[in-house]
């Protein structure tokens, strides 16, 4: 049975119950359980009962000894991905077009052989990008980190933004879709705006507009993350993203000009901020 263990300090924060410690950091609650049986959770080194409190400054230790592992190992690609950032617990890496995020059967080529060919072992995979868009993709690099990173994705603390590239219009500079999308009953690959689809959230925001080219660049945050919930979204207000060959009828081969170029979440574990960004312009739809 492998332990992961995790050390660090209790930020200037008010202080808190070892038990309330453990709800902020997402602990979920079958380890809290065995961290107060086994009394696996240290302060300054000693176990405090769960009613007890942890003050600023205070160093804590995680030792997580129940962590299941159902990861599946696949095959490395022989291929190195492009590195954005990386720590003891994840890495992020910059996924170009055209590639899968995760293999099918015996695929072999995707960004998830990429990241086993590097760390030498299968990673843990937290979200998806569509095989079009290029950007930034997280992975965990242990198990113990999956179910935190999860927790953030569904209470809305890890956030995504993204860049699209679409026809000039004349829309407000900033505004929501709040629209719900299921599957296409006709064309599985597509997806649909419907009333008995998944509810379904993106902001946007104008953030450039060239009347040279007729296009305009938009900022998309995403509080849900539904299969082309972007590339639906824009389609169903008449603004397709450039270069999208199932929802731009207008489209000419082009690359799909969508880019997930920030993520910003908790470091697992830790209080600490975490924003990663795109460093390259060239990264960027027509940059």
């Amino acid at each position: 049975m492998s332990t992961y263990r995790f050390t660090n300090k209790y930020p200037n924060n008010e202080p808190v119950s070892v038990n309330d410690l453990l709800r902020q950091l997402l602990i979920p609650r079958k380890w809290r359980h065995f961290l107060r049986i086994e009394k696996k959770i240290l302060i300054n080194g000693s176990y405090r009962n769960f009613n007890e409190l942890v003050f600023p400054n205070d160093e804590y230790s995680i030792m997580l000894t129940h962590v299941e592992n159902q990861q599946h190992s696949i095959a490395p690609s022989g291929h190195l991905p492009k590195i954005i950032y990386e720590d003891k617990n994840i890495l992020v890496i910059n996924k170009p077009s055209n590639q899968k995020t995760h293999p099918n059967l015996f695929e072999t080529d995707t960004a998830m052989n990429d990241v086993t060919t590097y760390l030498g072992y299968t990673p843990y995979i937290i979200h998806r990008l569509d095989m079009l868009t290029n950007g930034l993709l997280l992975f965990g690099k242990n198990p113990a980190v999956v179910p935190i990173l999860n927790r953030q994705l569904t209470t809305k603390i890890m956030k995504r933004n993204y860049y699209a590239t679409v026809k000039l219009k004349n829309i407000p500079n900033q505004g929501t879709i709040d629209l719900p999308i299921t599957q296409d009953p006709n064309d599985q690959r597509k997806r649909i705006v419907a009333d008995n689809g998944l509810k379904a959230i993106t902001h946007y925001q104008v953030i450039a507009r060239n009347s040279i080219q007729n296009t305009m660049t938009l900022k998309l945050t995403l509080e849900t993350g539904r299969t082309h919930q972007i590339r639906v979204h824009l389609a169903s207000i008449n603004l397709p993203i450039i270069g999208d060959p199932l929802y731009n009828l207008d489209f000419k081969g082009e690359s799909l000009a969508l880019t997930a170029y920030e993520l910003s979440l908790i470091s697992p574990f830790t209080f600490d901020k975490l924003k990663v960004t795109l460093p390259s312009k060239k990264d960027y739809p027509n940059g």
